[in-house]
């Protein structure tokens, strides 16, 4: 996909959510969002044991609200609200995702659910919000199981 049709898609609301990606694919998925004036959010979740060591990246990666308080209702009510932030669109990159999905599967299955949820609440304003998760090559299912 060229950047052009890579902004085309990060532009449509519709088509927002939590995705998994490639691992190369992170530089041109920043910059295709900071190329449409998206507060680009750099989550680094490498060694992220639970969902507490979670919350503590989230919150300082995306310079939450003091009044954040780390549960998952606190989590969805800041991602669907963002109105402390405001934006054109939102693209959060999550990356080394894969360590909380092997540490805490039901935290990142709980995470994940949050991500597209507050997609779909952005989408009904019309406004794009994305969580990119790059994952190793071997991580990534093959389509043939899809």
């Amino acid at each position: 996909m060229n950047d052009t049709d890579l902004r085309n898609v990060l532009a449509d609301p519709a088509q927002s959510g939590a995705y998994f990606v490639a691992e190369g694919d992170s530089a041109a998925m920043a910059e295709a969002g900071e190329a449409l004036d998206y507060h680009v959010y750099h989550i680094d979740l490498a060694g992220c044991p639970d969902k507490v060591e979670l919350m503590e990246r989230l919150a300082a990666a995306m310079r939450l609200p003091t009044w954040f308080g780390g549960t998952w209702d606190a989590l969805a009510d800041v991602l669907g609200d963002l109105s402390w932030q405001p934006a054109v669109g939102y693209l959060l990159l999550i990356e080394h995702a894969n360590d909380l999905r092997d540490a805490s599967p039901e935290d990142f299955d709980t995470l994940l659910e949050i991500l597209n949820e507050a997609a779909f609440r952005w989408a009904e304003d019309d406004r794009p919000f994305w969580a990119i998760l790059p994952m190793p090559a071997e991580a990534l299912p093959d389509d043939e199981d899809e």
